[in-house]
């Protein structure tokens, strides 16, 4: 069964729970993009913890096909046997995730049609299905003015769940 994978340590140039010092968002390399820097400076504009691709999820464990089955490797013209090959997991980390606020935020600019994102995500949306894990807000803005959208939607959710308390 695929599972949940929380990382102890953020990785290189990554961050935890929403804090960082002023001036760090642009051009320091803590961001994979502009559009992760501009959401991660407006969620702490916010004072909204979340977690810097600090949570993995293991979508589909490895496993090894006993069937005969050959592919081409880097390093050759010719196909090579790899039956009975380990294959690897598929995991995915989205860039911000919280916990306590239950929300999942996938920054995404520009898509290749053909880049193996799409069906990643498509599993990872099948992993919280199939775990139970649809009280979960899930986003993926494209742009900054969808993160000014998303970033609205979860002040007024989080504004919701004080009131409730």
């Amino acid at each position: 069964m695929a599972k949940k994978i929380i990382r102890s340590s953020t990785p290189k140039g990554g961050r935890r729970k929403g804090k960082s010092s002023i001036g760090s968002y642009v051009g320091d390399g803590r961001y994979k993009s502009k559009l992760e820097s501009y959401c991660a400076r407006k969620l702490d504009e916010l004072n909204i913890d979340y977690q810097y691709e600090g949570v993995s999820y293991q979508l589909l464990d490895s496993f090894k096909y006993k069937g005969l089955y050959y592919k081409t490797t880097a390093k050759s013209t010719l196909m090579k046997d790899r039956t009975g090959s380990l294959q690897l997991p598929i995991s995915y980390t989205p860039d911000f995730v919280s916990v306590k606020h239950k929300f999942i935020i996938e920054t995404k600019g520009f898509i290749l049609s053909n880049h193996s994102f799409n069906i990643r995500w498509k599993l990872f949306i099948h992993y919280l299905y199939i775990n139970n894990m649809s009280d979960y807000m899930v986003f993926m803005p494209k742009n900054q003015k969808q993160v000014d959208q998303v970033v609205d939607i979860l002040q007024k959710h989080i504004t919701h769940e004080k009131g409730a308390v």
